[in-house]
């Protein structure tokens, strides 16, 4: 499928996605957002998926001038439409992905753009990338899943900081707060980006999905509910090939070599 607004390429078991509107930092169109939601609604066969931006910049946000002024500013409807429409789906289908995605994050991370970046089960970012959260600069509050990715993972006092003071966050302060995996030299994003993608894309795919899942419902439900959850991804991993692969490795001392099935 060809897309107007970002890339998608694939690398054998890996799918890149690269938000392309580079002449506005890749500020997120509605366009944009669905383009997202539809190259991960249709992953085919692909077993990872890395996100990134082109040019400067990550995502700058939302690209108010796309929704219109009158209703992207002034509260008449406009922002609720696009973020029900368009932005909100296009992080559940990130959050719901049964594969592992990754975001390297080469710029500002700001509004939407923010919450894409953390909305990734790992996030890489350059010494130049920064998170930013400024809708207290305008009188309106963080949206795009932003509220909750941020609560839980750096707490509430910070995630209060970030909301409410609209500060900047650099990648280095995000990795030492936990709220990224990893903060790199510019120069090393892309290739650190790459290789941890490549190294999930070739594992255990169905073993990450059931991870995921169980994240999930520990971050949101009981100790029964999660005792439950992993005994039954214990059952459903368990019957896997790659279970079976990974167990002949071990006993064989070599290095598996997963199908994703």
């Amino acid at each position: 499928m060809s897309y107007e607004t970002i890339r998608a390429e694939r690398d054998g078991p890996l799918l890149t996605i690269t938000l392309n509107r580079p002449e506005r930092l890749n500020a997120m169109a509605p366009q944009m957002a669905d383009e997202i939601g539809l190259a991960f609604y249709d992953l085919g066969d692909a077993r990872a998926v890395l996100i990134t931006g082109e040019g400067k910049g990550f995502c700058s946000g939302a690209d108010l001038s796309a929704r219109g002024e009158s209703s992207a500013v002034t509260g008449k409807g406009g922002s609720h439409k696009a973020l029900s429409n368009h932005y909100n789906p296009a992080i559940s289908q990130i959050m719901r992905a049964e594969v592992p995605v990754i975001c390297a994050v080469n710029g500002p991370a700001a509004g939407v753009g923010c919450s894409l970046a953390l909305a990734a089960d790992f996030t890489i970012a350059s010494k130049s990338a920064y998170f930013l959260q400024a809708f207290v600069n305008i009188g309106l509050v963080p949206d795009g899943g932003s509220t909750w990715l941020l609560a839980r993972a750096i707490g509430r006092a910070r995630a209060t900081r970030m909301m409410m003071l609209g500060e900047k966050i650099s990648g280095e302060q995000a990795e030492e707060w936990g709220l990224i995996y990893k903060c790199v030299v510019d120069a090393d994003l892309m290739d650190e980006a790459r290789a941890l993608a490549t190294k999930l894309a070739n594992g255990p795919t169905l073993a990450y999905a059931t991870m995921k899942r169980n994240i999930a419902t520990a971050l949101d439900g009981s100790l029964p509910q999660v005792l439950l959850a992993e005994a039954e991804g214990q059952r459903i991993a368990g019957a896997s090939k790659d279970a079976m692969e990974g167990g002949m490795a071990f006993l064989q001392k070599r290095k598996a070599e997963f199908k994703g099935a």
